[in-house]
């Protein structure tokens, strides 16, 4: 059977240039005697200056707000990143503002400026933006979650008071993906935004919104590597020029590793790709949480004695193949890819987050112990994709073709250049093992989209032949458009929407027979739960309903995972969801416009028990967790009390009555317990290897009933009673 893996030789890489000539350079390599030696970086010219302060913004659209001389100190001021559906898109109703809405920025660039290239870039917009500088039009992006640059040197004015107003429109638009999904499209600026400057002849931030620099490495073990460096380069002067082209790659400590340099001759007005090549010898590799080793790549341009640009750029050696038959390897070895999704949103702010809250998204994968992250259900912005390579997360990222198409020619253009802005701009994280390319597709009825999986399945391959492309269907298992790219996954939810919790294996096993040269993935499983909800009995909830019990998502994680557990052949296993989300049209789980299968809640402060149980299943450090923290009225005297941990043995006390020492096989602990009216105190005491760790809660009990004896000196009638085949006594 046939594994996909990501070992590929160079390819030759063509780029037009801004005349339509093709200008195209092989470069030879000549490396400088400078290992060991710490980089030091020199001045450049390339500038970058976030502009987040000053602005003005209105909700709605009004004419000639792109003037120069238009009226705007009646708007109220605001920084960036902000969204205007920060409240309204996450409180219920499905009637969140989909609309224009206009910013506006006065802003005086620095005199020193003039004669150099200015670039606005845009971190990400939600849905359309036109750009206005000084009045003047500069430019439209089609798309929510790309960055896009546009060149504004011929409009601003350095040293200067200039304007610059921006339009955003996240109204529905039948050209451009998402056309709907089950999370609420926040509008506005809600990423950075920054100008730069650069010298006349640089590295090139017009390549889809990429950086300019790609990152090919090839043939990689840990005995060598080979390695190609791509620049776009733009010669913004009126002359030719003759530069030389030099790539440092540097260890983590930044110490010279090797350089590749050439000369290069670049043609006035023209885009030209510079190629530079060889070979690293024992390199260092990116081997995921373990080791997690990255080194620099700073890609310079010399213009005679000058240093006139420089990029850098994060770069991992590894190499992986997906196994029908067993699954993800990395480096050769079997590693389990076991995660979550996770949006972007956050409680009160939608996607306009600060970088520390993405720092505590990732504290919360790491604490949790998860190997793979699939960024949900979009590009997500750079500093994640930053984390996920220092964090040795395995990512799956994908564009938002959701629910269903436009069978247009824009639609299609559209959906491509997307894939192309998220391949080019996600080109060299290490931590990308795939590309996706839809998400449940054939969710709403409407034409077929097997041509167009077809066509970007095709696009993804030809970008970046070293990926596999990817989807997460929810189709029946004949749709075509399941099986269009390289990798395929499945969003199942037995137990919630559908069936039973046990049939999920019985299904595994049935598609993999059907399709045994596929590779078969689990990319969305899981249950809706309001940690406020609680119930004994654990009846399954109604999905749409008001009643989300934690009890019912904490089973169904339990049943899921040992389902995929025991099948090496599911080559990813990710739940559904990292944390509750915004979905304005939802009304469930007494929680209006929220998801709520997260692991945690929406604000990231309680981690729900579900989350327990994937950390006792995904890490080693000794944890123990009893369930029901937030269950602390229980509804009956004779209760099982569930224990999770990682431990090689735990011990319950009740009212500090030992019910016993348990081991497990799952991870999973359970007594039979009899609680007094009022308090009690229950404490789990886990051991492994000599290490103790323990956990505790108060839980109170209902008037106990007559037939109850009355309580031993210490205040507690318990039961020690043995509980499922799971656990044994010691």
């Amino acid at each position: 059977m046939r594994a996909i893996c990501s070992r590929v030789e160079p390819r030759t890489f063509f780029h037009r240039g801004a005349a339509g000539l093709l200008s195209f350079v092989v470069l030879t390599m000549s490396a400088i005697p400078s290992p060991g030696e710490t980089y030091r970086p020199q001045t450049c010219s390339r500038t970058e200056t976030a502009l987040l302060h000053g602005w003005r913004f209105i909700r709605q659209d009004v004419a000639g707000a792109e003037g120069i001389n238009f009226d705007d100190s009646t708007w109220p001021q605001t920084d960036l990143p902000h969204t205007w559906n920060n409240l309204d898109g996450e409180d219920g109703g499905d009637n969140y503002y989909r609309g224009s809405g206009w910013y506006r920025l006065h802003y005086r660039p620095a005199e020193t400026f003039a004669g150099r290239v200015c670039f606005l870039k845009f971190d990400g917009a939600f849905l359309v933006t036109d750009v206005y500088v000084n009045g003047i039009w500069v430019g439209q992006h089609k798309g929510g979650f790309a960055a896009f640059s546009f060149d504004v040197s011929s409009q601003l004015k350095p040293g200067h008071d200039n304007v610059i107003a921006v339009k955003v429109n996240n109204s529905p638009n039948p050209e451009v993906p998402p056309l709907s999904a089950d999370f609420t499209f926040f509008g506005g600026l809600y990423r950075e935004v920054k100008l730069l400057i650069t010298d006349p002849v640089h590295i090139s931030p017009l390549d889809y919104g990429s950086c300019g620099v790609y990152l090919d490495a090839s043939r990689v073990s840990s005995n060598s590597a080979d390695l190609q460096v791509r620049a776009i380069l733009f010669n913004a002067s009126p002359r030719e020029a003759t530069v030389q082209i030099r790539a440092l790659i540097a260890d983590a400590w930044t110490n010279i590793v090797t350089t590749f340099e050439s000369n290069l001759a670049l043609s006035a007005g023209l885009n030209s790709t510079a190629l530079l090549s060889g070979q690293i010898q024992k390199p260092h590799l990116w081997g995921g949480l373990a080791d997690p080793y990255l080194y620099r790549v700073f890609v310079e341009v010399r213009n005679g004695s000058k240093l006139v640009d420089r990029v850098e750029q994060p770069l991992g050696f590894r190499y992986f193949n997906v196994d029908p038959s067993n699954g993800f390897f990395l480096n050769g070895r079997s590693y389990d890819l076991h995660g979550v999704s996770m949006h972007q949103d956050w409680v009160h702010q939608g996607w306009a987050v600060e970088d520390q809250q993405r720092v505590d998204n990732f504290a919360l994968l790491k604490e949790v112990g998860a190997t793979a992250l699939r960024l949900s259900h979009y590009e997500h912005c750079e500093h994640t994709y930053d984390l996920a390579d220092r964090n040795g997360l395995v990512v799956w990222t994908e564009i938002p073709l959701i629910n269903q198409i436009t069978d247009s020619p824009a639609f299609y253009a559209n959906a491509a250049q997307q894939l192309r802005e998220l391949i080019r701009q996600r080109y060299n994280h290490p931590s990308v093992i795939c590309w996706g390319i839809f998400n449940e597709i054939t969710m709403k009825k409407g034409p077929s989209p097997t041509r167009l999986a077809k066509q970007l399945a095709a696009l993804a391959a030809q970008e970046n032949p070293g990926r596999p492309s990817v989807s997460a269907a929810n189709a029946r298992d004949d749709e075509p458009s399941t099986w269009c790219s390289a990798l395929s996954s499945f969003n199942k939810y037995f137990g919630w929407y559908n069936g039973e919790i046990s049939d999920l294996g019985p299904w595994l096993d049935s598609v993999r027979a059907k399709n045994p040269a596929r590779s078969i993935g689990i990319s969305e499983y899981g249950a809706g739960a309001n940690p406020a909800h609680h119930s004994e009995t654990c009846g399954k909830p109604e999905p749409g309903g008001p009643f989300h019990p934690e009890e019912y998502q904490n089973l169904l994680h339990e049943l899921h995972w040992q389902q995929m557990k025991a099948r090496p052949f599911v080559w990813c296993k990710l739940l559904w969801n990292m944390a509750d989300f915004a979905s304005d049209a939802r009304n469930e789980g007494g929680l209006p416009g929220l998801n709520d299968k997260g692991l945690v809640t929406y604000d990231r402060r309680l981690r729900k028990d579900a989350f327990y149980f994937y950390k006792a299943n995904w890490t080693t450090d000794p944890m123990v967790y009893i369930t029901g923290h937030t269950f602390t009225n229980r509804m009956a005297n004779s209760i099982t009390a569930k224990v999770y941990s990682n431990c090689d043995s735990v011990e319950l006390f009740v009212n500090e009555n030992s019910l016993g020492r348990r081991s497990s096989t799952n991870c999973i602990y359970t007594w039979a317990v009899t609680l007094l009216s009022g308090a009690n105190s229950v404490r789990a005491v886990g051991t492994k290897d000599s290490k103790t760790v323990s956990d505790s809660l108060s839980w109170n009990g209902p008037a106990a009933p007559a037939s109850v004896p009355t309580a031993s000196a210490k205040g507690s009638v318990i039961s020690a009673k043995g509980d499922s085949g799971a656990t044994t006594d010691h």
